[in-house]
């Protein structure tokens, strides 16, 4: 297929140069100053393009804008006459559905979304990691699920079909298993800085790979350790009075994250009625 990009950032780049290896012939790309830059090293012999005259030339179009500029840029497109019968427009969002296309669809091209599963803090990151990973797609039909996993599999992705209303919920699954792994480990790196811990980063990234590696080979209740699994009230709350001390502002979240490891805990049948009763007193009594 002819494919055009409207917004080639990171996640749009890079799909747009595994489809090419694909055998898929990227024609125009568009979108603002890094873009054309982008577009120069890993797309260099696409058009570059104002955004309706690329998405004009496309047979599949990807639209790798912010998930807030999505719908403006379907409609403005829709508005200048981009989208015609026969097209596949696909959104590379993971938490919006397809009603944001709906533009798409009045002008009688058909609605995708295609969303890897992956992190990408760059282009090239991209091409690496993309290939191998999870692919959600969702389509209005049969057909219009063929066509995405199609474009999963040339992609070396692996699809799946996602319902379009599930999709905020999957993305905020996507949102724990990255972002917040981010999150708390930029606090973790604040406490063992404040502790004394030399290059905390290096110190913590066995730690961290081991329970990783945990999770992949026994699933999370048998994965996980520490105070809350064990049901020691004691430490938690000594926990809290030297977070209280140092770092007040993580309190809240280590009491919330507390609770959820003592009810994966129980879940897992490894946590006494008596144990898990005396962490939740500790817990009440600081929240």
């Amino acid at each position: 297929m002819k494919v055009a990009v409207v917004g080639a950032g990171r996640v749009g780049a890079a799909m747009a140069v595994l489809l090419g290896r694909a055998g898929h012939v990227v024609v125009a790309v568009s979108g603002r100053g890094p873009t054309r830059d982008r577009a120069a090293s890993y797309l260099p012999d696409a058009a570059f393009l104002e955004p309706a005259a690329t998405a004009a030339a496309g047979e599949l179009v990807l639209i790798g804008v912010p998930d807030d500029l999505i719908a403006v840029t379907a409609s403005e497109l829709a508005d200048a006459g981009a989208f015609h019968a026969g097209q596949y427009v696909a959104h590379l969002s993971g938490a919006l559905g397809l009603d944001v296309l709906e533009p798409v669809r009045a002008a009688g091209a058909r609605r995708l979304g295609i969303h890897p599963l992956q992190t990408f803090p760059d282009v090239a990151h991209a091409l690496e990691r993309i290939p191998g990973c999870t692919v959600a797609v969702s389509a209005d039909d049969e057909d219009g699920l063929f066509v995405a996993e199609r474009i999963a599999d040339d992609l070396l992705g692996q699809p799946f079909r996602l319902d379009d209303e599930l999709r905020p919920l999957y993305h905020a699954g996507a949102v724990f298993a990255s972002n917040y792994l981010v999150a708390t480990t930029a606090i973790a790196t604040r406490l063992f800085a404040a502790a004394g811990v030399p290059d905390p980063s290096a110190a913590m990234a066995p730690l961290q790979q081991a329970t990783v590696d945990n999770l992949r080979d026994l699933g999370p209740a048998r994965a996980l350790t520490g105070p809350a699994a064990r049901g020691d009230a004691g430490t938690i709350e000594r926990n809290l009075h030297a977070l209280d001390a140092h770092a007040r502002d993580a309190v809240p979240a280590y009491v919330a994250m507390a609770r959820v490891a003592l009810e994966l805990a129980t879940l897992g049948g490894s946590l006494a009625p008596a144990r898990r009763a005396a962490v939740e007193a500790v817990l009440e009594r600081w929240s």
